[in-house]
């Protein structure tokens, strides 16, 4: 009898399992950024609500709290969100962007707060795969060999030298996968970028966004994460991970 019983409830959740496939639509893989975390769990509570799998990239940022987002404060918050089920990867330790290659091979870097340098292939490996060192020993999880340039921002020679450090993917968006949480409210408000992504977003689309933005007067996240999570549904859409998508 308990056989039998492991046996109903096997076949009635690959039922489940299948009506949802067939109500799949397309699929959209969303991707988060670290920011400014004023909203991060918001954020977090809403990817719960809505059963959605999101890809982190996660960069060392200065955060709302005077903190760091790599940094020992934040490490139940991660913890957490390996516990769910989400996927992780590297947007650089210091969050800098690249500005140019030069022709011994090096690339150049410029750092948030105008620092200066030309990285070579160690320097370049150990700015990505800090965060993964840092992120692994508070958390215990592994990164995808993925990453993602501050701005989506890279040079033919910062993208060479990421696949000599073992980083074969960078990973950018599309111009309707740019949700927009980071122009200025003022002349983006959030009720004109929740209608543009609900009309353009189409399928296989990667979808950026950040766990807030300092600079935006009109949080982003607060107005319009759930009511978009909730429009893609409606429109037939799934989520998933860039785990082990090429």
């Amino acid at each position: 009898m308990r056989h039998a019983s492991s046996i109903l409830i096997w076949v009635v959740a690959l039922l489940v399992s299948t009506s949802h496939a067939q109500q799949c639509k397309g699929t959209l893989y969303l991707t988060i950024d670290t920011g400014w975390m004023n909203h991060a769990e918001l954020i977090a509570s809403t990817l719960n609500k809505h059963n959605v799998k999101a890809t982190f990239f996660l960069a060392n940022e200065r955060t709302y709290r005077g903190d760091w987002t790599l940094g020992a404060e934040w490490a139940d918050y991660w913890r957490a969100r390996v516990a769910e089920g989400h996927v992780f990867a590297t947007h650089t330790w210091h969050h800098g962007y690249f500005r140019g290659d030069t022709q011994d091979g090096r690339t150049l870097y410029v750092h948030m707060n105008g620092k200066r340098e030309t990285l070579d292939r160690d320097a370049m490996c150990h700015e990505l795969n800090r965060v993964e060192d840092v992120f692994t020993r508070m958390t215990g999880k592994k990164m995808e060999k993925l990453w993602r340039a501050p701005g989506g921002i890279t040079t033919p020679g910062a993208l060479e030298l990421a696949k000599q450090c073992g980083y074969p993917r960078h990973v950018k968006w599309g111009q309707a996968g740019f949700l927009g949480d980071e122009l200025p409210s003022e002349t983006y408000p959030n009720v004109m970028l929740l209608k543009n992504a609900l009309r353009d977003i189409r399928d296989g689309e990667i979808l950026v966004m950040h766990l807030g933005i300092r600079s935006r007067k009109d949080g982003w996240a607060p107005a319009v994460f759930d009511p978009l999570l909730t429009g893609l549904k409606a429109r037939g859409f799934c989520f998933d991970t860039l785990k082990g998508v090429s």
